[in-house]
């Protein structure tokens, strides 16, 4: 599968632009200086919509048939995959449905909104608005594209490991958070044949770590979650999701950060940086600084997302 993939990722790396930029792979001084390492971010902060979720859906709309493309899409989402999916079929002249829980926040809804695509409100959590998205995408012929169990999603998102691997040589590591395993899934693959020498460290927070759980196990099983400052990775894993057996694959190393380290990841980057990023980019930082030790005098990056965080939340986030 992974060699397949890897033939999806480079046609990807081409099929996305100019509708997806490539983002800097900045050094940051400050943390570098603080954590006795060469600690590099990937920006995909300064994407359009704030997320690396615009690699995967440019991806998956531009590998739509005509047909497809006529009939229209189906996602469902609270945020940045609603935002990335919405932004490709208004590129693409494709009719974009984004399906939301009740409880999805107005600013979010009217993001969606500003790129182009209806927003159909489902009255209940966000389990019951995606179960009725891929319903009605059924019922009316049209393809649901899922945030992450969808092999041209992953590799849209692997793009990230094309641009790293050109970006930085001798590159030791890469910090990923992961949710559903997609964004991992497809920079790991793309390391693994173009930079194998860089371990992939996946990172969790300890409130979520649903593909942690899975991987252990050996299957996706239920696991317990509490609520974390990384929404975007929270969520359990579809049973046979293509990104299990990938994870499996491509993982060098695995961490679990806490709520504490995810808060402060996120204002230390604020402050050495002058970058509000969201809980999930804070939870790669907190997993690089965590095992900084580990790492003194290599080169290491990690994976930041999450300009369109709002301010408010930001600042909840990261007081105390």
């Amino acid at each position: 599968m992974t060699t397949t993939l890897f033939d999806r990722i480079l046609e990807a790396d081409v099929g996305i632009r100019p509708q997806v930029a490539v983002t800097p792979l900045d050094l940051s001084p400050a943390l570098s200086a603080s954590l006795g390492c060469e600690v590099l971010l990937k920006c995909e902060h300064l994407q359009p919509t704030g997320s690396f979720k615009v690699r995967g859906a440019a991806n998956k709309v531009h590998m739509l048939n005509e047909a497809a493309r006529r009939a229209g899409v189906i996602t469902a989402s609270t945020g940045n995959h609603g935002q990335g999916v919405a932004r490709a079929g208004a590129l693409a002249g494709v009719a974009v449905s984004v399906y939301v829980g009740s409880g999805t926040a107005p600013q979010k809804m009217a993001a969606i909104r500003a790129l182009g695509a209806q927003v159909v409100v489902i009255d209940g959590p966000p389990i019951d608005a995606e179960l009725e998205a891929r319903r009605q995408a059924e019922i009316q012929g049209k393809t649901y594209i899922s945030p992450y169990n969808d092999l041209d999603v992953v590799a849209g998102q692997g793009t990230i490991g094309v641009e790293l691997a050109r970006q930085a040589r001798e590159l030791g590591a890469v910090f990923v958070s992961v949710g559903g395993g997609g964004l991992i899934s497809g920079i790991g693959t793309a390391l693994k044949r173009l930079s194998p020498h860089t371990r992939v460290v996946a990172v969790w927070p300890e409130n979520s770590p649903c593909m942690l759980e899975a991987l252990k196990a050996g299957t996706i099983v239920d696991t317990v979650e509490y609520p974390t400052l990384s929404d975007a990775t929270a969520g359990a894993v579809e049973l046979g999701s293509v990104t299990f057996p990938i994870c499996r694959d491509v993982i060098d190393e695995t961490l679990t950060v806490t709520e504490a380290e995810i808060a402060s990841a996120m204002r230390t980057v604020a402050q050495t940086d002058r970058w509000m990023i969201e809980g999930a980019a804070g939870v790669a930082v907190a997993g690089l600084i965590k095992s900084a030790a580990g790492w003194q005098g290599r080169k290491v990056a990690a994976v930041i997302c999450g300009r369109n965080i709002a301010l408010d939340k930001f600042l909840h986030a990261v007081s105390g």
